[in-house]
């Protein structure tokens, strides 16, 4: 039995995993690099130990080092998280040769998911069905015919990617030439393998997915559907749970590809296997995701269960059959929180967190990394924490989690919070007929006043009121309000 796991991650999601293995009363081991001394994870952490250098190729991607502090540490498992090393299988091989439980998938169905066109072979097989696509693009001979037989526009896909890496829309050949360098050199650099692929694209389509949980008795089970189609960069920044989008039936058929799917590449631990939908209702299988997703939270809470605990239960041999009778309730909806500027491009910000004003009550969870006085570092992934709600209907969840992030304030850094509101108030999700290009349509200028706050002294001038001194401005709090 797993009685000590090292989270080979950092930030909101090691901090999440934290809290299910003490709840388990398993023991944690964190890592850090230099810029994550002061970060949370390492401030709760039963134990800590530096990895290395703030850039992750030296540290959260050192596989070596990570292993060689879990076998020094004691543990009896790694928990990858999310990024990072969580979807690569040689590390998850280089664990087990160690004599460590990797808490997740296969080497062996890791790689077989892992590779986009292989996955869609897979899936082709299993009667999932798949987009018009090509094998890997050898020349830009080949790149011409494939396109061609395709038929434009086609979309240029890294064969190792994700997060939109060596991703370009080719919408006639005078374009294809320039699109295909870049999509090669991109994917070349992001992922070590220039490799690319040709799949027909889909012009306003919706993203959905399946929560596939698997044990070694051969249990695939799917815990329901997540719509992700509110997307920038082809990163998601908001999801719900159950889709809008779609009826029973669908989601009936949905399913059972997603089932069909796991079962033929012998798939164990979670994942999570996306679709996507276009305007006729028809779905089609995207990619695997052999990983917990950024998104769980809105499973959890819907199903009353905990997906980091259920990975740990499927890691130590546990069966999980009892999970074939969850019955979902309610509607979810998670926000993500980034450390960004809307107002210009979307630019990451980084510094200090001067102050902070977390929202709560009932029904809303926030999933976080950072605290007052916490500097976010400029190395990794912008995200700084998750906020979820659940309601009973669709409409009072997006009420609640509008009125949630209306409470949530952070001086210090610019953020997408005002960005989220807008969106989340617009006509297009309340009547939940967005779709992926939502945001490229989505007109956000909204002017909003400075924020940025030198230094923050806080003093109590009455019972009801205090204020904020800075440098740049005086800030009150009154009723829930910010006043210059």
């Amino acid at each position: 039995m797993i009685k000590k796991v090292l989270i080979a991650n950092r930030g909101e999601i090691a901090v999440r995993i934290l809290r299910t293995l003490r709840k388990m009363n398993i023991s944690s081991v964190v890592i850090y690099s230099d810029a994550d001394r002061n970060a949370l994870h390492v401030l709760l952490s039963d134990s800590a130990y530096y990895i290395g250098p703030p850039e992750s190729s030296k540290s959260y991607l050192n596989m070596e080092k990570i292993i060689d502090i879990a076998l020094k540490s004691g543990a009896d498992a790694i928990h990858p998280g999310y990024g990072f090393l969580s979807e690569n299988p040689e590390f998850a091989k280089k664990v087990n040769q160690a004599g460590l439980i990797f808490i997740g998938p296969t080497p062996e169905s890791m790689q077989l998911a892992g590779d986009k066109i292989t996955s869609k072979e897979i899936a082709k097989k299993s009667n999932v069905p798949i987009l018009p696509s090509s094998p890997k693009i050898n020349s830009y001979e080949d790149a011409k015919r494939y396109a061609k037989e395709i038929g434009y526009p086609i979309i240029i896909k890294a064969s190792k990617g994700g997060g939109g890496k060596g991703m370009r829309i080719v919408f006639s050949e005078d374009e294809l030439l320039e699109k295909y360098e870049i999509a090669v050199k991109e994917a070349e650099s992001s992922f070590g393998d220039g490799s690319v692929y040709f799949e027909k694209y889909i012009s306003k389509p919706k993203h959905i997915e399946v929560q596939i949980v698997a044990d070694k008795f051969g249990n695939v089970i799917a815990l329901g559907e997540r719509e992700c189609s509110i997307q920038r960069r082809h990163q998601k920044i908001i999801e719900e749970s159950p889709s809008p989008s779609i009826d029973d039936k669908t989601r009936e058929k949905i399913i059972e590809s997603a089932i069909n799917f796991a079962k033929a590449i012998n798939y164990l631990n979670v994942g999570t296997i996306e679709f996507i939908l276009d305007e006729n209702k028809n779905f089609y299988f995207l990619e695997m995701n052999t990983r917990l997703q950024v998104e769980h939270p809105i499973t959890e809470w819907r199903y009353n269960i905990d997906l980091v605990e259920i990975q740990i239960k499927i890691a130590n041999g546990e069966n999980i059959s009892y999970l074939s009778n969850l019955k979902p309730n309610g509607h979810c909806i998670e926000a993500r929180i980034y450390a960004e500027d809307p107002l210009n491009n979307f630019a990451p910000s980084f510094g200090k967190i001067e102050f902070l004003i977390e929202p709560s009550g009932p029904y809303v969870r926030l999933d976080s990394g950072i605290y007052s006085g916490y500097e976010v570092p400029m190395y990794y992934d912008p995200m700084i924490s998750k906020l979820i709600v659940y309601g009973i209907t669709r409409e009072e969840a997006i009420n609640r989690i509008i009125n949630a992030l209306n409470e949530y304030k952070i001086f210090g850094i610019k953020t997408n919070i005002d960005y989220l509101i807008e969106i989340l108030k617009s006509e297009e999700f309340r009547s939940g007929t967005y779709t992926t290009k939502f945001t490229d349509e989505f007109n956000y200028n909204q002017k909003l006043p400075s924020k940025e706050i030198l230094s923050i002294i806080p003093s109590i001038k009455t019972k009801k009121n205090f204020q904020i001194k800075s440098k740049a401005t005086y800030w009150k709090l009154k009723a829930n309000s910010w006043e210059i």
